[in-house]
């Protein structure tokens, strides 16, 4: 039996507006039914942070600006040169079901299933190496992506009554080819998990929710200050 998919792939975006697009595939994961797989990139270098950081500890933190609030937790992630993706699930699914745990070393393994189809050696990180408290690529936390002894990916979850959104990104190593990787995750899936993929109809009704989601809350000063 298959299991339906969507990919979403929205090419640089600015940068309030990528968190906003996520939280309208969130808002709208039960009417879709169906998980969404959306790799994007940004429109100029910034820094995404977790939700349940302090803006004045953040700015010592990176240069990068702007700073955006994520609606996950987790880190400072710059946003220069990576590879950003998210996966929205939602509550129907299987993996809604997951413990957070279970949940990010999933999403990890995959990763490392996709770069090993392009010839790319990764591993998941066996435990701890608290070297960058609040940097999310200082360091690794246990099922982190590993190249060699460097950390490539790391992500950040929220739950709730909607469904499950991942947020995730990638420091690519040299030489990775993008266009190569993101069809190697497709294959993963596919293979494992039988995963059929289709593309997301980007319909006037989210995009407006995105719109919307982006004036109220991550384009709005008073929601990258609140804390």
């Amino acid at each position: 039996m298959s299991d339906p998919w969507f990919r979403l792939r929205s090419g640089p975006t600015d940068p309030a507006l990528n968190m906003a697009i996520d939280q309208a595939l969130l808002e709208s994961a039960p009417d879709r039914g169906v998980p969404v797989l959306r790799c994007y990139s940004w429109d100029r270098p910034a820094a995404s942070f977790g939700y349940f950081q302090r803006l004045a500890d953040v700015s010592l933190l990176t240069t990068l600006r702007p700073l955006v609030r994520r609606s996950t937790g987790g880190g400072v992630v710059p946003h220069d040169a990576d590879w950003t993706y998210s996966v929205v699930i939602p509550p129907e699914h299987p993996w809604y079901d997951v413990s957070a745990t279970e949940s990010y070393e999933r999403m990890h393994r995959w990763l490392r299933d996709a770069f090993e189809r392009i010839s790319v050696p990764t591993r998941l990180a066996p435990c701890c190496d608290p070297s960058g408290p609040g940097q999310c690529f200082v360091g690794a936390e246990k099922s982190d992506l590993l190249h060699g002894d460097r950390k490539i990916a790391g992500a950040a979850q929220r739950r709730n009554r909607l469904g499950l959104l991942i947020q995730g990104s990638i420091h690519p190593p040299a030489g990775a080819d993008r266009p190569a990787f993101e069809s190697a995750l497709e294959q993963v899936a596919t293979l494992q998990h039988a995963a059929a993929w289709d593309d997301l109809p980007v319909t006037d009704r989210l995009l407006e929710q995105a719109r919307r989601i982006n004036a109220d809350i991550y384009a709005a000063e008073a929601h990258t200050a609140r804390r």
